[in-house]
């Protein structure tokens, strides 16, 4: 179970529990031409776009989200296909926060721990 707390005018309120399964991430992956000045500075803003939409960097073409389920999930997908680059191409996985404890994840050859989802994270 994770646990959700939201913010209201700065005002904690109480914790929501929400399933692992209801819970899910976002992964956008890209391929983007940066082979002229013009491709380079509309990959840099496809970038910026994902970052101030609330996605972390996982490696450079690669960013992450959670989202609370699949209403917000089709929301970013409308937001991401209004703001997609001319060229290029782009693509977005969805999977379960459940899904995600199980990702095994490989770093200099060595196999690392999986990643422990938050148990608590605030929306505001």
């Amino acid at each position: 179970m994770t646990t959700i707390y939201t913010q209201k005018r700065g005002e904690r309120t109480t914790p929501t529990h929400m399933s692992a399964y209801r819970l899910m991430w976002m992964l956008v992956t890209f391929d983007l031409p940066v082979d002229t000045k013009k491709y380079r500075a509309q990959a840099a803003k496809f970038r910026k776009f994902l970052l101030d939409q609330g996605f972390e960097m996982s490696q450079l073409s690669n960013y992450l989200r959670l989202l609370n389920g699949q209403e917000q999930f089709d929301t970013y997908c409308r937001r991401i296909e209004a703001n997609l680059p001319a060229r290029g191409d782009v693509f977005i996985f969805q999977f379960t926060d459940r899904q995600y404890e199980n990702i095994v994840r490989f770093s200099d050859q060595s196999r690392r721990a999986r990643r422990k989802n938050p148990e608590q994270i605030a929306l505001f």
